[in-house]
């Protein structure tokens, strides 16, 4: 896979069908570090939550290639970026 191949997939799962699906990335970023925050028992911020999803897909990534990981990386790192 190339890497235009994987920004270009990461980009359009970003604003396309998960966004429909699932909603929009903010508010989503918003209530799952309100959740993490309960569970861990300190804040959690929406960066923090991109930060957490990136370690995932890295942690996966040790165990092999998985195109659809390399993707999420990439958005993950685009949507925690646009936070700041």
């Amino acid at each position: 896979m190339k890497r235009e191949d994987i920004l270009s997939a990461a980009a359009e799962i970003t604003r396309g069908d998960r966004q429909k699906d699932y909603g929009d990335w903010s508010d989503n970023a918003d209530d799952i570090a309100a959740m993490w925050s309960v569970i861990l028992g300190h804040e959690v911020t929406p960066r923090q939550v991109a930060l957490c999803m990136v370690a995932l897909k890295v942690v996966r990534l040790k165990h092999g290639f998985h195109a659809d990981s390399w993707i999420d990386l990439a958005g993950y790192a685009a949507l925690g970026g646009e936070n700041d």
